[in-house]
């Protein structure tokens, strides 16, 4: 079953390439308009197979709202009432499935842009739980303003990978997506200022090159010294929610809810999401030689931190700020994925698989697939 999904899996990933992703459209097939008041999915907004619950509203005063993005497409017609750009400001899962909705509204309507005529909104002009607050929800129309093309944008844009549509009103149609952390467009990292350690003494995650040697842990649960191959992610200007999780021992470690942590049990190690983690959890840590130190977890709490680092290494395993941790996220076996990550690590050896900032293409494409073909019990929630 596993090398099944595995050949699935990676196959799929190949031909996609360094591409946007995945979106809901599978090959050429009739397509038909959402009629006025539906949505798709027929869920509520807020759901969490929808675009999920609300976060808090962003203001310009927040860290989050560095998070937030500008959209400069030129085939793209933004309405900006207010005249401050707001409407151009959004999440960068947002700005993607808005920019694949603008190509597929020129291919349905040649000469026809599409049309935001409501993005990020800092003016309380929407409901108290808006997604608008958050960068996250758009109102739509196309560039002619033409009524009866609205069902089908409805529809294109369901296409697109918007998380939830809704033909709202006969003026628009409202898309909104899911958080980034909810979905993985970030894979599982650890913050600026996490610490690793080289054989030359511990080192900061944001100064770690690939080529370089970090301490992780063995198939055999011992320690051991790796080399770093490449990033599956790196931006060290985001401001993202990660999981803070302290030991009885005071090793604390923080990471993305999605990231594997290597947990200590009867047989070795079992993963465990972060945001899955229970008081009474045993973290493998740091200890003398090459024996790992179990302790039980006594805390844990939600942080907001800068920076997001996300070190590939030969193991697959990485000891930061004490504690152990897989390199993997979103996939809920580290031995699945890094079965699958098997050809990047390969590839490292005879090319450069740097990457400036964002996630590996290889990994987008693995985390965007695994979306559709891994069962539910594999993939983060």
């Amino acid at each position: 079953m596993r090398l099944g999904l595995v050949l699935l899996w990676l196959g799929a990933a190949a031909a996609c390439g360094p591409g946007r992703g995945f979106t809901r459209r599978h090959g050429p097939h009739r397509i038909t308009p959402l009629v006025f008041n539906q949505h798709d999915p027929n869920i509520g907004e807020n759901a969490k197979s929808a675009s999920g619950p609300p976060e808090g509203r962003i203001t310009r005063d927040d860290d989050k709202f560095r998070d937030l993005v500008p959209n400069y497409n030129p085939d793209i017609d933004f309405k900006d009432d207010e005249g401050t750009g707001a409407d151009r400001l959004m999440t960068q899962r947002c700005k993607e499935k808005l920019n694949t909705l603008a190509i597929s509204v020129m291919n349905q309507w040649p000469g026809v842009r599409l049309r935001v005529i409501e993005g990020w909104d800092e003016e309380n002009s929407h409901q108290d739980n808006s997604l608008h607050y958050e960068g996250r929800a758009v109102d739509l129309t196309t560039s002619d303003r033409d009524r009866s093309k609205y069902g089908m944008l409805a529809r294109l844009a369901v296409e697109a990978g918007f998380d939830w549509v809704f033909y709202e009103s006969r003026s628009y149609i409202h898309c909104s997506v899911k958080t980034e952390s909810s979905v993985g467009t970030g894979a599982g990292c650890f913050p600026s200022g996490a610490m690793v350690y080289t054989p030359h003494g511990p080192r900061p995650i944001d100064r770690v090159v690939s080529g370089d040697t970090v301490l992780a842990a063995a198939d055999d649960g011992k320690m051991t010294y790796t080399e770093v191959v490449t990033f599956i992610d790196r931006d060290p200007n985001s401001t993202r929610r990660f999981v803070e999780v302290t030991a009885e021992n005071g090793v604390t470690i923080t990471t993305t809810p999605s990231h594997l942590l290597l947990l200590a049990s009867a047989d070795g190690w079992r993963e465990s999401f972060a945001d899955n983690i229970e008081i009474g959890d045993v973290l493998l840590t740091r200890g003398t030689n090459d024996v790992m130190r179990p302790s039980r977890v006594v805390r844990k709490k939600t942080v907001y931190r800068k920076g997001a680092f996300a070190p590939l290494t030969k193991t697959g395993t990485i000891i930061v700020d004490d504690a152990l941790a897989s390199c993997y996220a979103l996939v809920g076996s580290h031995s699945l994925a890094h079965t699958a990550m098997a050809p990047l690590r390969w590839m490292s050896s005879w090319t450069s698989n740097e990457v400036g900032r964002g996630v590996h293409w290889y990994a987008k494409a693995l985390y965007n697939l695994g979306e559709y073909v891994l069962p539910s019990s594999y993939k983060y929630r």
